[in-house]
């Protein structure tokens, strides 16, 4: 209703809104789902099914023997190794105690899952939260057992090895100086559970077998699923889409961190599915390697529930940048 100039009032008809037709939503859907389907069955007409199986069962072959050996070692490591072993080691003073730390994690065998409940109890034993997130990051990284897999993935190509060992050691040490220059308690929550894989138990012989169960299924599923990703990746992006990555390093090194957090691949496998990515640079390759063992997935969920979502935001955010920063560095120095 509007008023006239001469004081009176009249009803302007009201339009209904427009309703978008029916078959709208149904083409937002539709449209992607027939492209998804469409490049499938060009994939299958050009033999990529057989590809991706062959890509898979190499991957999964090569890293098992590797997954077998990890878990085995750090079931014996968590049944029968006392964890107060750390404390007596480590230095008092926090910034030397960080690489000691870091070293130490090459000497304990764990998996990503692993490292984060025995990072809380180390904590709770009286470590300095800077030496345990050092430890925390170098021990799934830097290990003997990850840095034969990645020899065996990278035949004739020992510089990897080198870069791959001293970037995790880097990016361990200097993750563990920032929390001691910028860390605040406040941001980091504790965990109250008892660490470890044993649970309860007090056998250490059942606590061994359930360890090792609990870390090679768990592990195992991971390869799997990774494998599995690394092949339809192989399969489904065309090599011009990969070209624009090798061309562009700057862009590749990003891409392929990005890619091992959302994969989520286990340390002592995660190099053969970098050494699949043949159409990257080896500094993002390299990349690859890095972040996955430090951020990913199933690590900052872990993080999050043990140590609060504010240290795991914070924590997974500065370390996802070290490790790319620390990749560019030594990749660019060595490879």
């Amino acid at each position: 209703m509007v008023e006239t100039s001469l004081g009176s009032a009249r009803h302007l008809p009201v339009t209904p809104a427009e309703t978008p037709p029916p078959w709208r939503p149904a083409l937002l859907v539709g449209i992607p789902v027939a492209g998804a389907a469409v490049a499938l069955v060009r994939v299958w007409d050009a033999g990529g099914v057989q590809t991706w199986r062959t890509v898979m069962v190499a991957i999964v072959v090569q890293g098992v023997p590797f997954l077998v050996l990890r878990t085995v070692v750090s079931a014996a490591i968590g049944a029968f190794v006392p964890e107060r072993v750390f404390t007596r080691v480590l230095p008092r003073n926090p910034a030397l105690a960080v690489p000691v730390a870091g070293v130490a994690g090459a000497v304990l065998p764990g998996c990503e899952c692993a490292s984060v409940p025995v990072a809380g109890s180390l904590m709770r034993r009286g470590v300095a939260p800077e030496a345990a997130l050092a430890f925390l990051l170098s021990a799934p990284a830097v290990n003997p057992v990850v840095l034969v897999a990645t020899a065996i993935a990278f035949p004739g190509k020992p510089e990897m090895v080198l870069a791959r060992l001293l970037a995790s050691l880097l990016t361990a040490v200097v993750m563990g100086w920032l929390w001691v220059a910028f860390g605040r308690p406040e941001w980091l929550r504790l965990p109250k559970g008892p660490a470890g894989h044993g649970g309860g138990a007090r056998n250490p012989l059942e606590e061994f077998r359930r360890g090792l169960q609990h870390d090679f299924l768990h592990a195992g599923g991971f390869l799997v699923v990774g494998a599995a990703a690394a092949a339809t990746f192989n399969v489904l992006v065309p090599p011009s889409v990969l070209r624009i990555f090798a061309d562009e390093p700057w862009l590749g090194v990003p891409a392929l961190a990005c890619l091992a957090v959302v994969l989520a691949v286990c340390s002592e496998a995660d190099a053969f599915v970098a050494a699949s990515l043949t159409g990257f640079s080896p500094t993002a390759r390299l990349a690859f390697m890095m972040v996955g063992p430090m951020v990913d997935l199933k690590l900052i969920a872990l993080q999050s529930g043990a140590f609060g979502r504010a240290f795991a935001v914070r924590f997974s955010s500065a370390t996802f940048a070290v490790a790319v920063l620390a990749s560019i560095v030594i990749g660019g120095t060595l490879l």
